[in-house]
């Protein structure tokens, strides 16, 4: 795993000797892990409260040629302070592949702050309805014209003036050798490897097995347009016709059912939250191959791989699937579900927003706005009153525009608005990886793993409480298993945990 580290200090009360501090400790913190430190990013003088510090955005832009896995900051407030901008940034790092890692947290704080993340970033499947329904409006119609609604163009296309994908005559030829090569019998991976060799690029960023696979399952390439729910046929100048990209994705059936040639820590859905009970390091995914060659897919520790720790290897399948049962025993109660709400809408109230300050100024404008209506139904006109009027009304549209923004960007929910939330993470499709990678995300915080349990924190804070093993084997915490009395009782604080008893999975 590849890492930078992200390091801030504010100009108010700290100096560059926090910096070193920071970095040192995050470093500390990589070794440990075995994790690889590839760079810096350094912001001196700059407060959190706001995004525009250079090196984070470079940061940011940077995260898009997918060079790093993960960041590793000293703790999450030097990411951000603000909890919608966390949100935010943290759904573009995920979209490119990217964690945000503390190295001073790994139980993470302000727990309940990352459930409201992970709502705010599903935020348009509820939201958007109420305050966005003009721009959707705007965006459906442009989606209806197959236009590009600004979605980045996929490689072999360009926008034109006029929002419409085009070919990209230049590199349609490379997308057309892609599926050749392909149908050919050569594996992504090799497709990706021979375009660098050549110096393929697109938008300035290497292929990879990622982009060569989306370019193979991209509908685009035959014409289709999609947009949300609308999909219309032949709307996009066709690159690849019907049947080469059918064929291509029949063999593309058949490959997914043999063993993987690759490993993605995207696949991995426990990274950067498993660590190992003995020794306290992260846990990685790990390929292994058997006598009879047949590949599988484990969990191991970090300083297990390096002699340092006796922990054993965990079947990736079998312990992702028992978080995710865990998980939706959570979701299913009802009454969890309601005390997440309050306690969400209430960490919202905290947080900074642009919206209310906003609304005070439109609030004083149209007051004034009344006023000077009122003087003018009394008859007080003039040259002076007519610019007054006309200066207050233009303020009042450009407030309007910024607190609709301010809105969409920085939402204020309603406990309504939340619950719909979180009822709607009972319908999240847990086929998909992305399904489950959203569910981990949302309310894992971090997973402790023993060899016969493990103890499991969620994003959620309950009351602080002692459960011995005792207690655990007779309530219905208690889950898959008998407990191991050489253990010690387990201190339940700040956070709500869960304690898991294991059975091993049969081979």
């Amino acid at each position: 795993m590849k890492a930078v580290i992200y390091a801030r200090f504010s100009s108010e009360k700290q100096n560059e000797a926090s910096i070193e501090g920071q970095l040192r400790e995050c470093m500390d913190y990589a070794n440990f892990n075995n994790i690889e430190v590839i760079g810096n990013y350094i912001d001196r003088a700059q407060s959190a409260k706001t995004d525009n510090r250079p090196n984070f955005q470079k940061m940011i832009k940077d995260s898009y040629k997918r060079m790093f896995d993960c960041i590793i900051v000293w703790k999450l407030d030097r990411f951000a302070r603000n909890r919608y901008d966390s949100a935010y940034y943290k759904n573009i790092l995920k979209k490119n592949g990217v964690r945000v890692i503390s190295a001073k947290e790994s139980i993470s704080q302000g727990a309940d702050g990352i459930l409201l993340e992970s709502i705010l970033e599903g935020y348009a499947e509820y939201y958007s309805a109420e305050l966005s329904e003009k721009v959707k409006r705007g965006m459906m119609e442009n989606a209806l014209k197959a236009k590009s609604n600004g979605v980045r163009p996929p490689f072999g296309y360009y926008v034109d003036d006029t929002d419409h994908y085009q070919i990209d005559e230049t590199l349609a030829p490379v997308v057309k050798e892609i599926f050749t090569l392909y149908l050919d019998g050569m594996r992504v991976n090799d497709i990706a490897k021979r375009l660098n060799e050549r110096g393929i690029k697109h938008k300035g960023f290497e292929m990879k097995y990622n982009a060569v696979f989306r370019i193979l399952t991209n509908r685009k390439y035959i014409g289709e347009y999609k947009f949300g729910d609308i999909v219309i046929p032949n709307a996009i100048p066709a690159i690849i016709d019907e049947e080469t990209f059918n064929s291509v994705q029949q063999r593309m059936a058949r490959n997914k059912k043999a063993p993987a040639m690759h490993r993605s820590e995207d696949d991995y859905l426990l990274t950067t939250k498993l660590f190992c009970g003995k020794c306290g390091a992260m846990m990685t995914g790990v390929i292994g191959t058997s006598h009879t060659s047949r590949q599988y897919r484990y969990y191991k520790c970090n300083h297990a791989k390096q002699g340092k720790c006796d922990k054993k290897t965990v079947k990736k399948e079998w312990l992702e699937e028992l978080v995710l049962d865990e998980i939706k025993d959570l979701l299913a109660n009802d009454d969890i579900i309601s005390e997440l709400a309050d306690r969400i809408y209430e960490l919202q109230m905290q947080e900074d927003n642009a919206a209310t300050s906003i609304q005070a100024q439109l609030t004083g404008v149209e007051t004034k706005l009344n006023n000077l209506v009122e003087a003018i139904t009394q008859g007080i006109y003039s040259f002076t009153t007519k610019k007054a009027l006309d200066e207050l009304e233009e303020r009042k549209r450009n407030l309007e525009i910024e607190l609709f923004e301010a809105q969409t960007r920085n939402p204020v929910l309603t406990k309504e608005q939340i619950l719909f939330a979180l009822y709607n993470f009972r319908k999240i499709d847990i086929s998909t990886q992305e399904g489950k990678q959203r569910l981990i995300d949302g309310f894992v915080n971090s997973i402790y793993l023993y060899d016969d349990y493990f103890v499991i924190t969620y994003n959620y804070k309950g009351q602080s409480k002692t459960v011995s093993f005792e207690e655990l084997n007779s309530s219905p915490l208690t889950t898959k298993g008998a407990p191991n009395w050489n253990y010690p009782n387990t201190t339940i604080t700040e956070q709500w945990v869960r304690v898991v008893f294991l059975l091993p999975p049969k081979e």
